[in-house]
């Protein structure tokens, strides 16, 4: 098996490397210095651009090309602001890399925010991470006492301020329009696009939002270059991804894998999950947080064209919705042979029907009728055209909603049912066994 590149993760376990010193003493901060004193804020996006690195907050768009579309002309003041609003289920690496390693996020603004040409960046970070939000504040004012941040940063003449701002603990403060409004003390409710934030962001002004993740990377970007960035992964998914890995398996944690990596492997090698627990065999798997499809066994390590299924974003997608998912934020969530799909499938919906913001009626409506129909089923209520229901009722909020939280919560519902129908069926026509506690259905059979 070939040694993985470790960009992110290389320093994470030094002890004190959460200190200005010791993160000093690993290379921390020539990135800052590199790039105030030697680069341009265009020759810091191009390299970025050169690098392919794509948001890793879960839509994947090119990080370069976001940052090219900020408002330069209009003369009114940038701002960046990193989306620390780690909130999709079964996601926990972000929390991770700031609780562990806060000032490889700090850099990650500092160089950001000078390719912007922004003076006052923000991480906007998840209400109830407190501890995580400390952590951060005492880095910022390690970096502030180094003249990292602040006037004149390293004698460069460029001027940066840089703050922690705490969300309100709301899901949808994690779509970044809606983030903004939180940010500037409103309700957090999606805004209409366009305009985008690029052009109309924060306080009416140009705006890029990023995630820690993705922020985190520029410093290595940076100080090796982009196409030394671009060589690391497959095709157009390169370099680094960080992988939530949890549920069953013998070795959850978060995992630095070079993209790439088949998905057989992350989940048996003893690198990575460690294989099923408890000697157990393998069932379905959400591979990018609750908001994508879901995938059973036979799909998630091969295509439907019976290739090695990989972790990259075109692989994971590949055979579309039918037979395929994404990478998404990389919550990859493992479930073995006695999870009940239904019963997961409720607390998903359970969960966005709670998360919706109210704002558009196909969400509103759509993700409590989902709920209702679920717990029916789940409770031995069902009946058989509920399966077509739910079906017919994610077509209708699926691409009709201001924010991708309705795909969101259609997906895993219309996912589940296209791989486990028998599941769905097997609920309605035996409710008594299904509804008994441990109850599992295992083709024909229910086994407790």
């Amino acid at each position: 098996m070939a040694t993985q590149t470790k960009i992110l993760t290389q320093h994470i376990d030094v002890p004190g490397i959460d200190t200005l010193a010791v993160y000093r003493q690993h290379g921390g901060y020539a990135a800052v210095e590199k790039a105030l004193k030697t680069m341009s804020p265009d020759a810091v996006v191009e390299e970025v651009k050169k690098s392919g690195l794509r948001g890793r907050g879960g839509a994947g768009f090119p990080t370069g090309m976001k940052w090219s579309f900020i408002d330069r002309k209009s003369g009114n003041p940038r701002y960046l602001v990193c989306n620390a609003d780690e909130s999709e289920p079964g996601t926990f690496k972000d929390r991770y890399l700031m609780t562990r390693s806060p000032h490889s996020l700090i850099e990650g603004m500092i160089v950001s925010s000078f390719a912007l040409e922004a003076h006052l960046s923000y991480i906007y970070i998840r209400g109830e991470m407190l501890a995580t939000m400390r952590i951060l504040e005492k880095a910022i004012v390690e970096a502030y006492a180094a003249g990292l941040l602040g006037k004149n940063i390293l004698g460069s003449g460029y001027d940066l301020d840089l703050f922690v701002a705490p969300g309100g603990g709301a899901y949808i403060c994690g779509e970044e329009t809606a983030l903004i409004e939180s940010l500037e003390g409103k309700r957090g409710n999606p805004r209409n696009k366009p305009p985008f934030p690029a052009v109309k962001g924060l306080w009416q002004n140009p705006t890029v939002v990023n995630n820690v993740e993705t922020i985190a990377a520029t410093p290595w970007i940076i100080n090796n270059g982009g196409e030394a960035y671009a060589a690391i992964g497959v095709g157009r998914s390169t370099g680094t991804k960080l992988i939530s890995a949890c549920g069953h398996i013998n070795k959850p944690g978060v995992y630095e894998i070079e993209l790439g990596v088949p998905v057989e492997e992350f989940i048996y090698s003893d690198q990575y999950c460690g294989g099923i627990w408890k000697g157990k065999k393998l069932k379905a798997v959400v591979a990018g947080g609750s908001s994508v499809p879901i995938l059973p066994a036979q799909l998630i390590t091969k295509t439907a064209a019976g290739e090695n299924r990989l972790m990259t974003y075109e692989s994971l997608a590949e055979g579309g919705f039918a037979s395929g998912t994404m990478l998404g934020s990389g919550g990859f969530i493992v479930m073995d042979e006695d999870t009940c799909i239904v019963r997961n499938t409720h607390s998903f919906a359970r969960f966005y029907h709670h998360e919706s913001c109210g704002q558009c009626s196909p969400c509103r409506e759509g993700t409590g009728w989902m709920e209702k129909v679920l717990h029916r089923i789940e409770t031995g209520q069902g009946r058989m055209h509920d399966i077509d229901l739910l079906v017919d009722v994610a077509k209708k909020i699926e691409g009709n909603t201001i924010c991708p939280l309705g795909d969101a919560a259609a997906w895993p519902v219309a996912s589940a049912i296209r791989h486990f129908r028998d599941e769905f069926i097997w609920h309605i026509e035996h409710p008594q066994e299904a509804t008994q506690p441990g109850a599992v259905y295992r083709g024909e059979a229910a086994i407790a």
